[in-house]
């Protein structure tokens, strides 16, 4: 997760369905979409992106998905064997699944395994401590049919998947998922929301000798903690979230920003949520 990203895939608020902005209380938005805002901002966030060496691809609008289609990452995880395709815990987001398999394949990416029922799965609730080792979060969108489902097709490539568990929090209509409370920023260092991890997790980190950045408390609910790595130090971030952005210069990354007030904070997916990486080095 903090090799060199050079290939990613996003879906714009266009391509989602932003600009009608249908049911967007059923989906958990703060507020109707801004629609020309948030484009505006995804705009941004692609420039972003591109300046940093990354082939962005975009996903192409698709009738039976909701605007909860611009948050790339969760409806499919990317492995050196090619895609695992999710089955979300958020009913509204089971079509993903089948639009970035039935993209992959056009893109030659090969679909490695799929999560099926009774499983669920969310690739938002998935971070790769290294290559060999999966930590999955369980909770309300990845429940334990799912981590084992993971588990199963992993197993045999020699991979490590381990169950964190994660807090109550505000339950399942406010659900934080795993990438939500930590950020991987490279192969030694993450970005956390120290006191919403559970425990064990913490543990688990330490003990494989991770440094960890605590984000600024204030600057929780405009997602400070959900910061996506290009590579090499660098590091894609919101801007609202100054006090947490100082604090990882002063660590020593290279923190770029774009603003994701309308795109990210309403409805709930910072830059990792927008973009689904295909290949990093």
């Amino acid at each position: 997760m903090v090799g060199t990203l050079q290939r990613a895939l996003v879906c714009s608020p266009r391509a989602a369905g932003w600009e009608t902005g249908a049911n967007w209380r059923e989906f958990g938005f703060l507020h109707a979409p801004n629609f020309q805002v948030a484009q505006a901002q995804h705009d941004q966030l692609c420039n972003q992106l591109q300046a940093a060496g990354v082939d962005v691809i975009h996903l192409r609008p698709a009738s039976d998905c909701s605007l909860d289609c611009a948050y790339t990452h969760d409806a499919s995880l990317t492995t050196d064997y090619g895609m695992i395709l999710m089955y979300p815990g958020k009913p509204n987001r089971v079509a993903e699944a089948r639009a970035h398999g039935e993209f992959c394949r056009g893109l030659g990416i090969p679909i490695f395994g799929q999560v099926a029922p009774p499983g669920t799965s969310e690739g938002g609730d998935i971070v790769w401590l290294d290559s060999q080792t999966l930590l999955v979060r369980n909770g309300y969108r990845t429940n334990p049919e799912g981590i084992a489902a993971l588990r199963d097709l992993l197993a045999p490539k020699a991979v490590e998947v381990i169950s964190a568990p994660l807090p109550h929090g505000g339950g399942p209509a406010v659900c934080l998922l795993l990438m939500s409370l930590m950020s991987m920023l490279d192969d030694r260092t993450i970005l956390v929301d120290l006191s919403w991890l559970a425990v064990e997790t913490v543990k688990l980190l330490r003990n494989r000798g991770f440094s960890l950045i605590e984000i600024e408390p204030s600057e929780r609910d405009s997602m400070a903690c959900n910061v996506l790595s290009l590579g090499a130090g660098r590091l894609l971030a919101i801007e609202e979230n100054r006090k947490t952005n100082d604090r990882l210069r002063a660590a020593g990354f290279d923190v770029r920003t774009f603003p994701g007030d309308e795109l990210c904070i309403n409805g709930g997916g910072g830059p990792t949520c927008l973009t689904r990486p295909l290949l990093r080095s």
